[in-house]
């Protein structure tokens, strides 16, 4: 189905670490956003130039340096706005040049664009989903491999989990997923291939969940692919 929107996808990398972001085009207007610019400003600057689209908006899954670092770069450049979970801005006091803060359901138009704002802790303490019809964008939060870790400061296993049951009960299982890492598995894969590859969309509950989630000797934390 034409949903009047085109993604690319960016593969970025700094040593060890390895990204995914996305540039969203309204392709009547070719006004677009960009989710989580991350380490090779030059490649992307230059694929923005390659599409010949109007960067209008950058969106921060959440405050990790990995997935914000660049938002500066491209205000300076574009002088587009940002946008972030306020109760993620609040609790880590994050800051950045054209910085707009959101809530949970708040739509942002660009062109015709129109991107709902799902707030969904755990990973970090107001990480954030952006959802347009048939995709969402969900940084840290869920990858098609499994879920953010919740160790870090302000984050919870128990909010993760009511996380990924909200996505698995609020979304149509048609849904694709584009995640700000991967594990091996390339970003696309709908909710219903997720039901079939990612063990925490399996478990149903909560103490199972967390107890699977905080389990000791993880390895492959930072494996990206």
């Amino acid at each position: 189905m034409d949903y009047g929107y085109e993604i690319d996808i960016l593969r970025t990398s700094s040593s060890t670490f390895i990204n995914y972001c996305y540039i969203v085009t309204d392709l009547t207007s070719k006004k677009a956003i960009i989710v989580d610019p991350a380490w090779e400003l030059e490649k992307i600057v230059n694929r923005i130039k390659e599409l010949g689209v109007h960067l209008k908006a950058v969106l921060l899954t959440h405050s990790h340096y990995d997935h914000v670092h660049l938002a500066n770069p491209l205000v300076e450049i574009y002088g587009c706005s940002v946008y972030m979970s306020k109760i993620e801005i609040d609790y880590y006091q994050f800051s950045c040049n054209n910085l707009n803060g959101l809530m949970h359901l708040d739509q942002i138009d660009i062109g015709k664009l129109q991107i709902t704002c799902l707030t969904t802790p755990g990973h970090t303490a107001g990480g954030m989903c952006y959802y347009l019809p048939s995709s969402l964008f969900t940084g840290d939060t869920i990858f098609t491999e499994g879920c953010g870790a919740c160790y870090f400061d302000g984050a919870s296993a128990e909010q993760m989990y009511r996380s990924v049951q909200f996505i698995k009960k609020s979304l149509s299982n048609s849904t694709h997923i584009y995640p700000g890492h991967s594990y091996g598995r390339s970003p696309g894969y709908t909710i219903k291939e997720l039901m079939k590859y990612n063990i925490y969309f399996q478990i149903d509950e909560e103490k199972q969940f967390v107890s699977f989630r905080m389990r000791g000797n993880q390895k492959r934390l930072l494996d990206f692919k």
